[in-house]
């Protein structure tokens, strides 16, 4: 079978982004920071001329490109991963020495706080394989990470136990999830409807409960414990890599176990290929044996479970308390990562570290008094998804049976 040329075609059209950058390009230095306290070794801060990379980077970018089309054109094989990768990074890189030229770029602390974001969106994505992968397109993502963050601040504070609060969390998120299995699965109604409308319930629920219930006496029901961060030895201490990813929480510790455990769950093990057999071809599924309500019962619960402990890192994790709407739309943005990632857990973790890195990067750029417009940060992961979804960089798609009803004959 012929392979498309539109990868090659979309990376030759970003190579014009790259040439405007490298022609654009500020004369002053971008110093690189990357010490921390916690270091074991501190690596002195360096300074990059800002055009210098413009036009190495360039440079890489028209390899790639070329790469991608002898590979697509000659071989007619797909456009390996590491092209794109490398195309990526490369790309990105430039803007960013771009964006810092003349100040410092302090690369840790940009990572830590796109982490920091990210990890809401990384269990929510995580919530929304396991979901979609079984053949139940989960549009209720937001709603199960503000029930988790809603319950692990009420039971956290009520008992003065963090454990008890991500106990809370996850049958929270495991309760919606359940609401959304069995309308969809039970009752037949458009998983998307109920999605929706679980979103907005559970907005209306936990705005109702705080104004009635939290804002009453704070100190009791909303004034939870915060983890703490916990380095872990060596590892924690390596330059840029250890305070980025291990000096964290304990939640952030479970995303690291959350994402491989589904990898290897969906790919590794025969539970993983049911639930793969189930979203494709259910009716071939049930034939051979497999209970595909049940399948579907449990892989949508287990991810709103994991959506709920999300849920709980915006209130044990970072704000120490509840607030009105906090997700902000983050259960969205993870359901654009999941199809960024191409449904795939790895995949869908990078995109969610992409979406929470240009998050972060707006608030470094306010810091500089840079006049790049906040707004355009935001919107480029989105049109990133966009680009995805039109299969410019490979096909995307979907689980065959996701969002149609299963009625066992």
């Amino acid at each position: 079978m012929k392979q498309s040329k539109r990868t090659p075609l979309a990376l030759a059209i970003l190579s014009f982004v790259g040439l405007w950058l490298w022609l654009t390009a500020p004369t002053q230095v971008t110093t690189i920071q990357t010490t921390t306290d916690t270091d074991i070794f501190a690596l002195p801060s360096f300074g990059v001329a800002a055009s210098l990379i413009a036009a190495v980077a360039y440079a890489i970018l028209l390899v790639t490109t070329a790469v991608s089309a002898w590979w697509v054109i000659k071989l007619n094989h797909k456009t390996p991963r590491w092209v794109v990768l490398t195309f990526g990074i490369a790309l990105v890189l430039t803007i960013l020495v771009d964006l810092f030229a003349g100040k410092t770029m302090p690369i840790t602390s940009l990572l830590q706080g796109s982490l920091a974001l990210a990890v809401p969106l990384i269990f929510g994505s995580l919530a929304g394989v396991l979901s979609e992968r079984v053949g139940i397109v989960n549009i209720a993502i937001d709603s199960q990470l503000l029930a988790g963050a809603f319950v692990s601040a009420f039971v956290a504070s009520i008992s003065d136990n963090l454990y008890a609060g991500l106990l809370g969390a996850v049958i929270a998120g495991a309760l919606v999830s359940w609401v959304l299995a069995v309308f969809s699965i039970k009752y037949i109604v458009d998983q998307i409807i109920v999605g929706v409308v679980l979103n907005v319930l559970i907005v209306g629920l936990t705005n109702f409960l705080f104004s009635t219930l939290l804002v009453s006496d704070i100190a009791a029901f909303n004034q939870p414990p915060r983890f703490e961060k916990i380095l872990v030895p060596l590892l924690g201490q390596i330059p840029v890599i250890g305070p980025v990813l291990f000096n964290q929480t304990l939640i952030v510790y479970l995303m690291y176990l959350a994402v491989a455990g589904v990898f290897i769950a969906l790919f590794k093990t025969r539970w993983g290929l049911r639930v793969r057999a189930v979203g494709e071809y259910p009716k071939a599924a049930d034939t051979v044996g497999i209970k595909v309500f049940q399948t579907r019962y449990i892989s949508v619960m287990i991810g709103g479970a994991l959506a709920g402990l999300g849920g709980s890192f915006f209130t044990l994790g970072q704000v120490g308390a509840f607030g009105k709407e906090m997700t902000n739309g983050a259960g969205y943005i993870a359901l654009a990562a999941l199809i960024f990632g191409r449904w795939n857990p790895i995949y869908a973790a990078l995109a969610a570290l992409l979406f929470g890195f240009a998050q972060n990067l707006q608030y470094g750029l306010a810091i500089i008094g840079s006049d790049v417009p906040s707004e355009f940060l935001l919107m480029l992961p989105y049109a990133l998804t966009v680009v995805a979804v039109a299969g410019l960089v490979g096909k995307v798609t979907g689980p065959a049976a996701a969002g149609k009803a299963y009625i066992k004959s």
